[in-house]
């Protein structure tokens, strides 16, 4: 049993601290949060500690963290991720890396994770950057479908510290509940998804869950605290905490 962790970085918390928990970074790429200090920092922070650096893309949207939904034109959504990739690449390779992975941020990923033409956009925008870069999408969403059918690989992921819905999808952080803060129940979550393949929903049914990488998210409150219990948890319990690919 193997898993990447992964977590959302770069977004003005503190990851200084989280990063030693992790395998993969996902790095904002300065639209949803962050800026090109940041953006730099935090890359060289990823790769000092050997961790794998992937691009956050996200709706250009600081006023609401680009959780909200917005409602653009498909081509404008493609050049949207391949400008911000291309943004977050040129910081990996001044500092002597290569970008491993993309995964989209927010409302743009949850709203890809279920409409196919939207995941084709982000897809095609991912290509055009690069071929090989793994893009990141919830376990069994539209997002893997479209980077399948243009060859891209993809890697689907899980939550240590969402609570899900019935349906698969991530619980709306409006919800109460939605946001899994006591490290204890993360990692017992983050034990299900890597070692039994299940998450328990908020109805307490068992959902099937095939996932590469596992995800914690760097704003969550207490997120080193999480992350350092998902990680001491898993290992305890025989699962190798590995990269993607």
């Amino acid at each position: 049993m193997s898993i990447d962790l992964n977590a959302d970085v770069g977004e003005g918390c503190d990851d200084e601290a989280l990063l030693p928990f992790l395998t993969s970074a996902n790095v904002a790429c300065g639209m949803h949060a962050g800026s090109p200090g940041l953006m730099d920092r935090t890359v060289a922070l990823a790769l000092e500690r050997g961790v794998r650096v992937g691009a956050h893309p996200g709706y250009a949207d600081r006023e609401n963290f680009g959780r909200i939904e917005m409602d653009l034109p498909l081509d404008e959504v493609e050049n949207l991720v391949l400008y911000q990739v291309a943004a977050l690449d040129g910081f990996v390779r001044s500092r002597g890396g290569r970008l491993a992975h993309v995964k989209a941020h927010g409302a743009l990923y949850n709203r890809a994770a279920r409409e196919l033409e939207l995941a084709r956009a982000i897809a095609r925008g991912v290509k055009r950057h690069r071929n090989d870069l793994v893009l990141v999408g919830l376990a069994g969403s539209k997002l893997l479908t479209a980077a399948g059918e243009i060859g891209l690989p993809a890697a689907g992921e899980a939550f240590a510290d969402r609570r899900y819905l019935p349906s698969g999808a991530l619980m709306p952080r409006k919800q109460p509940g939605s946001v899994l803060t006591d490290p204890a129940d993360a990692a017992e979550q983050a034990v299900h998804i890597a070692r039994d393949g299940f998450v328990t929903a908020s109805d307490g049914s068992r959902l099937p869950v095939v996932a590469k990488t596992l995800c914690l998210h760097g704003d969550t409150p207490g997120a080193p605290r999480i992350a350092r219990a998902v990680r001491e948890r898993l290992e305890r319990e025989g699962v190798r905490i590995s990269p993607l690919g």
